[in-house]
């Protein structure tokens, strides 16, 4: 039995976690978001990690309004990037390994070929700035991982594939950004990644190395292939027409090119990743079943 810190709980990754954690009866799980344990206060944090012990702590929490970080800049660098400082320095001084998840925002966008790890960061947007910086902090310390994702979505919360879902049922026409592309994520996949990883390093030390990891699921696609497949497996009758981002100009810039390379997680920890499709067809099946359900999905806890 090991203990898990999570932070962030009732995001899109947190929530999953949840979801996932009943399956996983070897493993004690402890969630926390702002309202019970607000990470960007040190003071709390310390009297915290004074009667708490904790084998891992990922921390999901992240202020991720990518457009809203344009004119909050404080509040978005003080949750980023201070708060997972804290928890970084927390984690050294108990002596627990921090698996810290960060985006593929860090990138500028401008190449033609998936990202690695060892490639520059160059983030356009405030969003992006204040995770690389939050990376910088946690990778100061000697054990900590940081896990990159890309266009993360949930049948929990709000998010882009759940609001076109509900979109595609409402409307006869979209106009979708086409000159965008990365690959969409399902927060389910990357819950059971990191807690794979976590059961892995627990059973075998000397496989958590610490350092940067990308995670996302394999294939690639523009915000209006998304779409289509969206309205695909919706049944939906909306017509998806595609635009240029200079068509729909929002507060911050996006990357143009942000696919990430996933070879090195899945080689270092053996793990399989689903291609986008196929997981999407699953979260689309879980949206559909708790619409038809009784109201707002609540994630199972083992805690």
């Amino acid at each position: 039995m090991f203990n898990i810190l999570i932070t962030g709980a009732y995001g899109q990754l947190g929530s999953e976690i949840k979801e996932v954690s009943y399956l996983r009866p070897e493993t004690h799980f402890v969630f926390h978001d702002i309202d019970t344990l607000d990470i960007t206060k040190p003071d709390l944090l310390k009297k915290f990690f004074s009667s708490n012990s904790f084998d891992f702590i990922v921390n999901c929490a992240g202020y991720t309004n990518v457009d809203d970080a344009e004119k909050d800049r404080e509040t978005a660098c003080l949750v980023n990037e201070t708060a997972a400082g804290y928890l970084a320095e927390f984690a050294e001084k108990k002596g627990c390994r921090l698996i810290h998840i960060s985006t593929d925002y860090v990138f500028d966008g401008r190449q033609d070929r998936p990202y690695s790890e060892d490639d520059k960061p160059n983030p356009v947007s405030v969003y992006g700035r204040s995770k690389l910086a939050g990376e910088k902090l946690v990778l100061q310390y000697g054990n900590n991982m940081v896990i990159r994702t890309s266009w993360l979505y949930s049948s929990f919360g709000n998010n882009f594939v759940k609001k076109m879902a509900s979109l595609s049922m409402e409307k006869d026409d979209l106009r979708i950004v086409n000159d965008q592309i990365g690959s969409p994520t399902y927060a389910f996949d990357l819950a059971s990644a990191i807690l794979d990883i976590a059961e892995i390093t627990w059973e075998n030390n000397d496989l958590f190395v610490p350092g940067i990891y990308h995670y996302a699921n394999s294939g690639a696609c523009s915000w209006y292939d998304l779409t289509r497949e969206i309205v695909r497996l919706t049944g939906a009758s909306c017509r998806v027409t595609p635009i240029k981002t200079e068509e729909y100009p929002l507060p911050a810039r996006r990357p143009a090119y942000s696919v990430l390379q996933t070879g090195k997680i899945k080689s270092h920890f053996g793990i399989q990743i689903p291609h986008w499709k196929e997981s999407l067809s699953v979260c689309i099946n879980k949206i559909q079943q708790n619409q038809s359900g009784n109201g707002e999905q609540k994630p199972h806890a083992n805690c």
